[in-house]
């Protein structure tokens, strides 16, 4: 995958690592151990969305062109500015948001996956293979939401951090929007190819 976002996601990992080294620092002097983990975690995602695109160019599996930018700064937001800057507590919304970008930006990259993986075969209408990436999209949103939500709850549970906050509730919360977003943009994606036809 290499384009303009390739380029940016390269450098915008390096500024966040960078962030992220400091808040390390800054968290070791003073004592924090929780914004210490939280630091090291988020230099371990900074390369999550190039190790991913890595194994998708070996299996020949098409992402998105902005796969990397959108995962970087995702990445950023949620650990650095969510966790490490307290933006979960101090804005309300900011949680929703990114699980909201999450639910949406999830159904575009499985959508490039299956068109990556399946070969269209003669016998298969174009309808019912629009259903079936549909659905698929929105199975795998819901999936890795759900992972997401399994990765804060062991990360909580191991290192004594705060990502999940309110427990239940909020977990809930994270998963119906998640899964509302992923239906809304599986359904555009539906009648849009509808339309088309």
């Amino acid at each position: 995958m290499k384009n303009k976002y390739s380029k940016i996601a390269i450098l915008l990992a390096v500024i966040f690592s960078i962030f992220f080294i400091y808040s390390g620092i800054k968290g070791t002097i003073q004592g924090n151990w929780k914004n210490l983990w939280l630091a090291i975690l988020g230099l371990v995602n900074m390369a999550i969305p190039f190790i991913i695109t890595y194994i998708a160019n070996k299996k020949n599996i098409y992402l998105p062109s902005t796969f990397q930018f959108i995962t970087i700064i995702f990445l950023f937001f949620a650990s650095y500015l969510g966790e490490i800057n307290n933006f979960y507590i101090t804005y309300w919304w900011f949680d929703l948001f990114l699980h909201i970008v999450f639910g949406f930006y999830g159904v575009i990259i499985s959508i490039h996956l299956v068109k990556g993986i399946i070969t269209k075969e003669n016998n298969i209408s174009n309808k019912r293979l629009n259903f079936f990436i549909a659905l698929f999209a929105f199975s795998f949103t819901v999936t890795l939401g759900t992972f997401w939500e399994m990765f804060e709850f062991s990360v909580d549970y191991i290192f004594k951090t705060g990502l999940v906050k309110g427990g239940l509730e909020d977990t809930s919360t994270d998963l119906l929007v998640k899964i509302g977003a992923a239906l809304l943009s599986s359904i555009i994606y539906y009648y849009k190819q509808k339309k088309k036809q």
